[in-house]
């Protein structure tokens, strides 16, 4: 049996060589970090290739229709607070302190949903001028569905996301403006909920005829 030949001293590259190559590939990454993940993810373009790049719309839209999302969400929940009014803060406080102390037995178990059934739905989204709409179906992680949307009477704004189960980071998956249909196939990186938000920009009434199929919970408005 033939083993390769061990390389000499002469041959491994030299503490100065290391160095340069990590300065290399850290500027290498620097460059990629200003020029393209800042201005496509966050809207951030000191130097101006991401706008020559259309990157930077990328980002904008992205921050756009996720702050509207977040403002829709806001004013549902203001909408269904209880009759009796806001909870004391003191009171809110414990509930919140209340909450850390969860017994170990439940504490530990993991948060898991239900594998669904497989099913299809239709689902009519009417949506008046600068009026938006979200819809969410729960899907366990590595679950996908098959989705597709049209637009009739006019485009909208719209972006695709997911939230964990249990809280934490929101992911956007896909986000666009002024778009008249959309298709393919939804993915679930974690247990949670996964969606589309619409929002009709135009000056008319459109609807939205979202199609939906695979193995998850009833779709809903959030």
């Amino acid at each position: 049996m033939y083993n390769s030949d061990i390389p000499t001293r002469a041959e491994l590259p030299s503490s100065a060589q290391l160095i340069k190559s990590t300065m290399i590939a850290f500027v290498a990454a620097a460059v990629l970090l200003v020029t393209v993940v800042l201005p496509a993810e966050h809207a951030i373009d000191p130097t101006g290739i991401g706008r020559a790049l259309k990157l930077t719309d990328m980002g904008e839209i992205k921050k756009q229709l996720a702050a509207e999302a977040a403002a829709d969400r806001a004013k549902d929940l203001k909408s269904t607070d209880s009759p009796q009014g806001a909870i004391p803060q003191k009171q809110s406080l414990l509930d919140q302190l209340g909450g850390l102390l969860i017994p170990a037995a439940h504490a530990n178990e993991p948060v898991r949903i239900a594998q669904a059934a497989q099913r299809n739905d239709e689902t009519t989204i009417v949506l008046k001028p600068n009026e938006g709409a979200e819809y969410k179906i729960e899907l366990s992680k590595r679950g996908s569905v098959v989705y597709s949307w049209k637009v009739e009477g006019g485009v909208v704004n719209y972006e695709m996301h997911g939230s964990p189960k249990g809280g934490g980071k929101e992911s956007s998956y896909k986000a666009a403006r002024s778009v008249g249909a959309d298709e393919g196939t939804l993915t679930a990186g974690f247990d949670g909920t996964h969606g589309w938000f619409f929002r009709n920009r135009g000056s008319a009434p459109v609807t939205v005829r979202l199609k939906t199929s695979g193995a998850y919970t009833a779709i809903k408005k959030v």
